[in-house]
């Protein structure tokens, strides 16, 4: 990574920084059969320069799709990125992402523990392209 790159990537974690307190994001991905975009709005977290969200249902339209494609749009307030998305598959990244998750939309059953949607969801993360 040459320094443009490091600056970039700083850059885009900044910026994200400042809109984690959004309650949604909208995510863009084009549909594997009509190759049309297909919107959604969606819960999210942020860290460093990935956005991350869970899929309740598993293999739901907007997965299915990124799996065909994975080159996906993010809008957060009005800024739009570019990103690849993946399913996120690091244990540590995982848990943290799902902690992330919970703590922002209040998804913990009483005893502290995660709510069924927060432990079971399928993890996706979108890592943001550099210079966008």
């Amino acid at each position: 990574m040459n320094d443009q790159s490091c600056k970039n990537t700083q850059a885009i974690a900044n910026l994200l920084a400042n809109l984690t307190e959004e309650d949604y994001c909208y995510l863009t991905t084009t549909g594997r059969v009509t190759g049309k975009p297909h919107e959604i709005e969606i819960w999210f977290g942020v860290q460093n320069s990935s956005i991350y969200m869970l899929s309740g249902g598993g293999k739901s339209d907007w997965v299915k799709n990124l799996l065909k494609n994975p080159a996906v749009i993010v809008r957060i307030a009005n800024h739009t990125f570019t990103g690849t998305a993946r399913i996120v598959k690091n244990e540590q990244e995982e848990i943290m992402m799902r902690n992330m998750l919970a703590d922002k939309y209040k998804e913990r059953e009483a005893d502290g523990s995660l709510s069924e949607w927060a432990f079971t969801a399928l993890p996706v993360a979108i890592d943001l392209k550099e210079g966008e």
